[in-house]
């Protein structure tokens, strides 16, 4: 089956993160990508510049546009922006009942701005999770949502992890803040906590991983048994487009990975 993939999220106009990553991932996956734009970001691979927030009420709009005329197999959800947007995507969810739901908190850039009013941190805790199957964030996300301090090692990512799988959704804690050899996420999903490593990759060209991780999760979820095995798989395409991104020319700052690395997501070889 080729999965229809809707992402909710921001902008990049640069192309590396939000929704234009989003859609690169699930045509190089083999689905089909659908998206509505919840902020439009003046951003490059060095910063962001400017935030246009997009009003919750036309974000319920474009959802419904989709929804009401396509067969959605899977959600992905990046940038939200404010509380008010998070209202209308919880409402949009809960009409809608889509059967896979992929939430990438996004709440500050690599670079540091932030995308998430701190007020809505709540929000989106309290609010989303329980609509979510699955929460992908990095280590700095997860201290931020659970009000704790970082993570420092697998240990405490591990408890972390378990904490917010205790909210409801299962959760895939990414840990590419940590100076490890390995690359290692821990997932925590119906009760079993799973370790998923992959040799680290050494590029500076990293700018939107997080979009491009959640977006591959939520194309191949429709096709795969479980969640480990799709975490897996998403993983194993992220390090094929992370090994290739050095072949990219785009901008000065941390450059974008290479989507497009291989056809309909086959693996590095």
């Amino acid at each position: 089956m080729i999965p229809n993939v809707l992402s909710i999220a921001g902008t990049d106009p640069t192309g590396g993160a939000g929704i234009q990553a989003d859609l690169k991932t699930i045509a190089a996956l083999g689905g089909y990508g659908m998206s509505v734009v919840t902020a439009l970001v003046a951003q490059n691979t060095q910063g962001v510049r400017a935030v246009l927030e997009v009003p919750p009420d036309f974000v319920s709009a474009q959802i419904h546009a989709v929804f009401d005329d396509v067969r959605v197999d899977a959600v992905k959800i990046g940038m939200l922006a404010n509380a008010e947007i998070i209202a209308a995507v919880t409402e949009a969810l809960d009409h809608y009942q889509p059967p896979y739901v992929v939430l990438d908190p996004v709440m500050v850039a690599a670079s540091g701005d932030r995308l998430l009013a701190a007020e809505a941190v709540a929000a989106l805790r309290d609010e989303l999770f329980s609509r979510a199957d699955l929460v992908t964030p990095n280590i700095p996300e997860a201290a931020d949502l659970l009000g704790e301090a970082e993570a420092v090692d697998a240990i405490t990512m591990r408890q972390q992890a378990e904490k917010l799988h205790s909210l409801g959704p299962h959760v895939l804690l990414k840990g590419g803040h940590l100076s490890t050899p390995d690359s290692t996420d821990v997932l925590a999903t119906n009760g079993a906590v799973h370790e998923l490593s992959v040799p680290r990759v050494r590029t500076e060209n990293t700018h939107g991983t997080g979009c491009t991780l959640s977006s591959a999760i939520a194309t191949l979820r429709p096709n795969q048994l479980d969640w480990v095995t799709t975490v897996s798989d998403a993983k194993a395409y992220l390090t094929g487009a992370l090994l290739a991104a050095d072949e990219l020319d785009v901008g000065h700052g941390h450059g974008p990975v290479h989507h497009s690395f291989a056809t309909f997501g086959r693996g590095p070889e």
